[in-house]
């Protein structure tokens, strides 16, 4: 089978594709010829993911998934979720993103944080959510060399390592992402078992 991922980030193509069963590949936008960058203009998380995933779907015609995430900070009313990526401008730099979070909890005691991440599975003329939430602590220094965005800040709870320090693996079975791709495997398992 053959799922479009609304997504031409290569970081976490690869971190899904390697949770999928052997059945299932990924297109990316870009195989697809999808080159424009979808709007995101919902203002939560769950409606980027469903906007993402019905803009391929009615522009393309294929079976789809996309996803949205954010990081919840506490001691910022949610923030910067929904605007997670372009939290510090459109230009949408990690390391500004991580700056301007950092710099925003200067003086704050409460560092609690979660990842969020909605998938939206367009397939068969059905739409499903699948949710994956992951709690942490956001530290005041960045640590750690793979994985993106906002890793190198966040620790999971019941950790003492930041994404960013962990193997790609380690980190699939722990992160947001990883429990909604989860769901969405085993949703996907499910319907195509005869």
């Amino acid at each position: 089978m053959k799922l479009v991922f609304a997504s031409n980030n290569k970081n976490k193509i690869a971190e899904i594709q390697q949770m999928l069963p052997s059945n299932i590949s990924i297109l990316s936008l870009e195989e697809i010829g999808c080159y424009e960058d979808i709007p995101e203009t919902a203002s939560t998380i769950e409606g980027n993911a469903i906007l993402k995933a019905n803009y391929v779907t009615e522009k393309f015609g294929y079976n789809c998934f996309a996803d949205d995430t954010g990081l919840e900070v506490e001691a910022l009313n949610g923030d910067p979720g929904v605007y997670s990526a372009r939290y510090a401008g459109e230009h949408k730099d990690a390391n500004d993103n991580m700056n301007k979070l950092l710099s925003e909890l200067e003086n704050q005691n409460n560092r609690n944080a979660q990842f969020k991440t909605v998938i939206a599975l367009n397939i068969e003329g059905n739409q499903n959510l699948f949710t994956g939430i992951i709690e942490g602590t956001i530290i005041d220094t960045k640590r750690g060399d793979k994985g993106f965005g906002y890793d190198p800040i966040f620790v999971p709870k019941n950790h003492n390592v930041t994404f960013a320090e962990m193997v790609m693996e380690e980190k699939a079975i722990l992160s947001h992402r990883g429990i909604a791709t989860r769901k969405l495997v085993d949703f996907l398992n499910k319907s195509s078992t005869p």
